[in-house]
């Protein structure tokens, strides 16, 4: 059997990197990770092929080659992932779909042959056996959740992988927290199941062996969900692969409380760990407890993104406006945690009630959503019917996120982060390579942003402050410009 792997198109957002992948020549971020693990998971027997539509289109010849189609898709994809479906049916290619959109909303897409939804490795294996009876049923679901120590190595040898900006592996599904907002604990659970240390290690091996040099996203919702196996287990194993195989530096996602930990904190950076996303949401204490972030509550937040900083990590930070309790007042409160913590990425989004979640079904009940959910970050809508009106909302937000993303407020907020962050020690031969890998990047920077740029001002003065007051951090700088180029574009496109 040919069996086709399509990735649908994700939209221009705030993650794509769409812009700032040009510098590099790049042409997506992050690699379909479960489309290629499921591949991994087919007979031998099946011939296979991936189509990412963020790397290139699907063609009529791919269409004609395949038996079935395979689709996974996250809510942001839904639109190309419809596309995909009516082309697959009017070509005569059965549609075989699973990942988080299918298994929030099955019902939403009556023309899908055969629905394989929640986790893999439980309901994959029914349908791959009536598949080859010729029994094969319209749905398959997982009960209960899977052992993920099952789960095999990627086929990354189906994709090109210079295509990518950075790799993917995942240590750990679910998440001890429930937040009302998030869909993790409806998809994964509450109980963190991780893989064994020497699966991680295999995993980058085979990147490794591939000739992968770069950075590798842990897409863990929350790595350190079980943090005694996480420290006893995984990190050891990566400090000691990163002794005989340096060049891989590490980023992923975790919950604020990794700041309380200083012997984990140095533990991630011995192993590559250099950057960490963390939802803190709102500074808000009443708007924390109203979305059920606990955790967040009662802490100094300011004080522990110093920590992180100062332990050697960039802390990337989600925000959320919106929240019944929020008032015009929260967005000014908002801007100034922002800036005064040198959050230099930082993703503010609308409140938006996933389907799956406590927040949707509260709200459903209550007759407060509103247009279907589009899971995109930055476009200014909301399924959720606010408090404080959608105009007013929409108003305050937009002037929230131009303001942290002009020339002015982005740069300074760089220098706040430089002056805060310890630079990981690299090494020398490896520090190199880098700096001739990143060479283009630099040469088409300082003509995009130095020269052509709004911004060319800010930019110079940002170089020359980073060479004078922290010459270790320049390409990290750089960088750092070049994300700020995207964030504006991004903004731009959404919210003029």
């Amino acid at each position: 059997m040919n069996v086709l792997l399509i990735y649908p198109e994700f939209p221009e957002t705030f993650w794509s990197f769409k812009h700032a992948l040009r510098f590099i020549r790049k042409k997506a971020a992050h690699p379909p990770l479960g489309l290629l693990t499921v591949a991994s998971m087919l007979p031998r027997s099946f011939a296979r092929r991936v189509v990412d539509l963020n790397i290139r289109a699907l063609t009529a010849e791919d269409l004609a080659w395949a038996d079935c189609a395979f689709i996974s898709a996250m809510g942001l994809q839904r639109e190309s992932a419809q596309r995909i479906i009516d082309w697959c049916r009017r070509a005569g290619v059965k549609v075989v779909a699973g990942g988080p959109l299918f298994t929030a909303e099955p019902d939403q897409f009556p023309d899908v042959d055969h629905l394989v939804l929640g986790e893999a490795e439980l309901s994959l294996p029914p349908f791959l056996e009536d598949l080859q009876r010729g029994e094969a049923q319209h749905l398959y679901t997982a009960g209960g959740y899977a052992d993920i120590q099952t789960s095999p190595v990627p086929s990354w040898e189906l994709i090109k992988l210079d295509d990518y900006g950075t790799m993917s592996v995942q240590y750990s599904r679910g998440c001890p927290f429930d937040c009302e907002f998030c869909d993790i604990t409806a998809l994964w659970g509450r109980r963190p199941r991780v893989k064994q240390a020497a699966q991680i290690i295999a995993e980058l091996d085979a990147l490794y062996s591939r000739g992968w040099r770069g950075g590798v996203f842990f897409v863990d919702d929350n790595l350190i969900g079980d943090k005694r196996r996480l420290k006893t287990e995984l990190l050891p194993a990566l400090i000691e692969r990163r002794r005989n195989k340096p060049g891989l530096n590490f980023n992923t996602q975790a919950s604020i409380n990794l700041a309380d930990d200083a012997d984990l904190m140095n533990a991630m950076v011995a192993a590559g760990f250099d950057m960490i996303f963390v939802g803190i949401e709102s500074p808000s204490e009443k708007s924390l407890a109203e979305c059920g972030k606990r955790h967040n509550l009662g802490r100094d937040m300011s004080a522990d993104v110093r920590c992180m900083l100062q332990a050697g990590l960039q802390v990337q930070g989600g925000f959320i406006v919106g929240f019944d309790s929020d008032t015009p007042s929260t967005f000014e409160r908002l801007t100034e945690f922002i800036q005064s913590t040198g959050i230099v990425t930082a993703m503010v989004g609308l409140l938006q009630a996933i389907p799956g979640t406590r927040l949707h079904q509260r709200l459903k009940q209550s007759g407060r959503l509103a247009e279907p959910f589009s899971g995109y970050n930055v476009d200014g809508n909301t399924n959720v019917v606010p408090v404080m009106g959608l105009g007013v909302l929409r108003d305050q937000y937009a002037a929230l996120v131009r303001r942290l993303y002009t020339p002015r407020f982005y740069y300074k907020r760089i220098r706040v982060f430089l002056r805060a962050y310890r630079v990981p020690h690299v090494d020398a031969r490896w520090e190199l390579r880098y700096l001739l890998r990143q060479w283009r990047a630099f040469f088409v920077a300082a003509i995009r942003l130095g020269i052509a740029g709004k911004e060319r001002f800010e930019y110079w003065k940002l170089l020359l402050w980073t060479v004078l007051r922290r010459p270790r951090a320049f390409p990290l700088a750089v960088t750092l410009a070049i994300y700020g180029y995207h964030f504006r574009r991004t903004c731009e496109a959404y919210l003029g």
